[in-house]
Formats: structure tokens, C-alpha cells, sequence
């Protein structure tokens, strides 16, 4: 191991030099962009990609993008499932330029409400909606409404677990000690690259291991958790995949104790059409979806049941006039709507899935194929059209396996050489999405690449 560790290491200096030179206009726009924006980018994440100045783009459209220098990209990563079902997808496209001659927002319902409303309760099978500008939004508002009508005043989350940039969940899990995870001795703790956070989080947060059912009824039983929130599958660790059963005994424990189910789809919609709960057949008490839905414009929404409704509508009418601390001005705009409409209608489609989930099927295979043939024992794990290279022989069980088999040198060197050839994963976790403009020849030109790779870091 320490040998591809060395390569890699090679590899990533060789690889940034390749990259001044093919990007000369990415150079000179990180120096004008530095002059107004901090690190040179509109967002700071932006210049989180490992690459010596960031790539800007020119325009995007289906599974390629094109950067300043001209430079044609088959994209894996998607915006990190902003652009899941594609960039500028034709529908969703249309539905903007016709609704942006109409109106983008009012703070009054669309008369597109009513169908946006039935598409959702369809797609995700959950009766009630609300709409929320983006996931982090709907999970903070749904966290508001689970204390409200519990009134309880605990969230209980997974190590490892992401839900945008929600306060609550901003939590790991760690021995007293630091030295190792243990379900019984662990404790919550505030996240160490957590900016300006100025109270202890565990107040009002637990975290348990994934997949761990005994920590999870330890922490129920004591009556005071409101809700608990997780993904299907952690996705933001490395990808960890739920245990056969654990998220429909998570359902079982949370009915049990009268505690609410939040399921966080935001990234798990790629399991299936209509997401990891409808596929499997579990209703929780609220979903969160995000990114995708609008086709990559900033929108969310989190459904509920119809008992939820009700203890909702409960919670709101008995509360004092005034600000409620949930929703935002540009919540559920006429854009968005419209461009929900267009992404589950027309876009986001069952004949969509079938083909998205066809071809990450192939590459699953072709990829575990390349690993196998380089004898290097890491896996593929994949959820629907979502995939990712894990450093370990087997899929891990929960967040603290996740970390152990991540690799930052190995993770750069790669994602560095296939973006080199024209071929974006996202920058952490070599994550790879495939989208419905996916084409076989895509996935052809990532397989060859990426066995290049292997090839190259494997001979020494």
C-alpha cells in the first residue's frame, strides 16, 4: 500500500503541472476573481477541488461541460447531485425561459401550486408538502416542527451523517478518549471544523453509529428524543449502506417510542424513481428532498403524512401570532415551481431511471472489474446511479469504517488524473453519478481512464 501511496504522491505533483498547462485561462480568471472574492470563488467550496486553481466553466449541458479553456468534460460529478438528471435538461430549460416572462417570485402561491403539490404526493408518495429554498432549510424546518409537536427537545443523528448546513447536525461521534468508536462509551461532540460555533451541540443532539439498532433504542427509551434524521444510506463519510432491515427497524423503534422518522433524500433520490423510501416500501413521518428536484435551481420541499398535517396545522394554530422561525421569503417561488413541475414530470422520469441505473450498473461492473485486475482490495459500493471508490475490501458498516479506509492522498491523485483527461468526479470520495444524457460511450471513456490510472499508480 505504502507503494501506491508514494506514486500517488508522484502522481499529484505531475498532475497539477499538467493542469496549469491545459487550464492557462482557469489561471488567469482565479487571478482576476481573487481580486473581489474571498479564495477567488463566489463560494468557498468551490475551491475545494484538490486542483492548483479552480476550473471554471463556460457552459454545461447533459453530462458534459465545457471549461474556460474550451475543454470538453464528461461529468460524474454533477454538481454533487444538484445536476443529477443532467446540466440544463431540455425540459427544465424550456419551464424556466417560459415562466421567467411571466414572473420568478411574489410570495404568493403559483397557480402552478395544485399540480406541484399532486406531482410530489405522487413521486414520493407522502400526501403533504412544503416547499423550502434549499435541504439544509427543510431539515432545520422540519426539525422545528418534530420538537413542536413532540415536545421534546432531541435530535438524534448518525456519526457521520450530513444534512447541509442544519447547526444540529453538525455533530461526530468519538470515544472519551479520541482513540476509538464505541456504541456504549461514545460521545456527541461539536464537529472540530465547525466556524463561529458557540454552544455545545449535544445539549440537544445525540449521535449513535449507523446500523447500530442497540444505540439507537438505548437513546429512545429515555423519552425525550424528538425525532431522529438520517439518510437512507450515509452518503457525505464515504458512501455507508444501510444494514438489510435497519432502516424499517429504525421505523418499528421510532413508532414504538413516539418518536418521528426524517428521511433526508436529498442524495439517496438516486436509488430509484421516487427515492430509497418509496423503492422500499417505508413511510416515514417527514422526507426531505433537495438539489435535484428543480433541475440544479436552489429549491427544496419536505412531504408529510396526513397525522402529521394535522398535529402540524395543532402546533402552528395554538402558537402565538408572528414569525414562526420556519420558511423564507423566496420559499416555493413561482421559478422554482415551475422547474420542479418540468424535472418530476418530464425529466426525472421512470424511463430515466431505467437508463441511469442500466449504465451504473455496467460501471459498477467495470470498474470492480479494473480493481480486481490491478489486485488492489478496494470496492465499488452503489446506490442506484450513485457509486463511489471506497479504499477497503469490503463496503463499510458505519462512518468510523469510512474514515479508516479514506485515503485524501489517494482520493486527490486520482480524481486529479481523470480530470486531467477530461473526465469530473467530485473531489472527495471519488463519487461518480450518472445522469439520464449518460451514454455508453461515457462510461467507456471514465473505465479507460481510471485503468489508466490504476495502471500507472500500481507500477512501480
Amino acid at each position: 500500500m505504502q507503494k501506491i501511496i508514494n506514486s500517488a504522491t508522484k502522481m499529484i505533483q505531475a498532475e497539477r503541472e499538467r493542469y496549469l498547462q491545459l487550464h492557462p485561462s482557469s489561471v488567469a480568471l482565479s487571478q482576476s476573481t481573487s481580486q473581489h472574492f474571498l479564495y477567488g470563488v463566489p463560494m468557498h467550496w468551490m475551491n475545494d477541488w484538490g486542483t492548483p486553481v479552480p476550473l471554471f466553466v463556460e457552459k454545461a449541458q447533459g453530462a458534459h461541460f465545457t471549461c474556460a479553456d474550451g475543454l470538453d468534460y464528461t461529468d460524474f460529478c454533477l454538481g454533487d447531485t444538484g445536476a443529477m438528471f443532467g446540466h440544463s435538461p431540455p425540459a427544465v430549460a424550456r419551464a424556466i425561459t417560459d415562466q421567467a416572462n411571466k414572473g420568478l417570485t411574489a410570495m404568493l402561491p403559483s397557480a402552478l401550486a395544485a399540480g406541484v403539490g399532486e406531482t410530489l404526493a405522487a413521486y414520493f408518495n407522502l400526501p403533504f408538502w412544503q416547499m423550502a429554498t434549499t435541504a439544509t432549510d427543510a431539515n432545520r424546518f422540519v426539525l422545528r416542527w418534530a420538537r413542536a409537536i413532540t415536545n421534546r427537545n432531541k435530535l438524534l443523528v448518525f456519526d457521520g451523517c450530513y444534512h447541509g448546513t442544519i447547526d444540529d447536525a453538525m455533530v461526530d461521534y468519538t470515544m472519551r478518549d479520541d482513540t476509538m468508536v464505541d456504541a456504549v462509551n461514545g460521545k456527541t461532540r461539536n464537529r472540530a471544523s465547525l466556524l463561529g460555533q458557540v454552544y455545545d451541540l449535544s445539549l440537544h443532539t445525540v449521535a449513535v453509529p449507523f446500523n447500530d439498532l442497540t444505540a439507537v433504542e438505548r437513546e429512545l427509551a429515555r423519552g425525550n428524543i424528538a425525532c431522529i434524521l438520517t439518510e437512507p444510506a450515509l452518503t457525505n463519510c464515504g458512501m455507508v449502506l444501510p444494514n438489510d432491515g435497519f432502516i424499517e427497524s429504525l421505523r418499528e423503534l421510532t413508532t414504538k417510542y413516539g418518536t418521528l422518522l426524517i428521511l433526508d433524500e436529498t442524495h439517496t433520490i438516486s436509488t430509484a424513481c421516487g427515492g430509497w423510501a418509496k423503492y422500499n416500501g417505508v413511510v416515514p413521518d417527514f422526507l426531505v428532498v433537495g438539489k435535484p428536484i428543480a433541475g440544479g435551481l436552489p429549491a427544496a420541499a419536505y412531504g408529510f403524512s396526513a397525522e402529521m398535517a394535522d398535529r402540524m396545522k395543532t402546533a402552528k394554530d395554538n402558537a402565538p401570532a408572528g414569525h414562526s422561525g420556519i420558511g423564507t421569503t423566496l420559499s416555493g417561488n413561482m421559478m422554482t415551481l415551475a422547474a420542479i413541475y418540468a424535472t418530476l414530470t418530464e425529466t426525472a422520469t421512470d424511463a430515466a431511471y431505467r437508463h441511469m441505473l442500466a449504465l451504473a450498473d455496467l460501471l459498477e461492473q467495470q470498474l470492480t472489474a479494473s480493481l480486481e485486475s490491478h489486485n488492489l482490495p478496494w470496492n465499488i459500493t452503489r446506490l442506484g446511479a450513485r457509486l463511489e471508490l471506497q479504499f477497503c475490501e469490503n463496503p463499510p458498516h458505519d462512518a468510523q469504517a469510512a474514515r479508516l479506509a479514506q485515503n485524501d492522498i489517494l482520493e486527490s491523485a486520482i480524481h486529479l488524473y481523470l480530470l486531467n483527461r477530461g473526465v469530473l468526479l467530485t473531489p472527495f470520495h471519488n463519487m461518480m453519478l450518472v445522469c439520464p444524457a449518460t451514454s455508453q460511450e461515457d462510461i467507456k471513456k471514465l473505465v479507460q481512464i481510471f485503468n489508466d490510472c490504476l495502471t500507472e499508480l500500481t507500477s512501480e
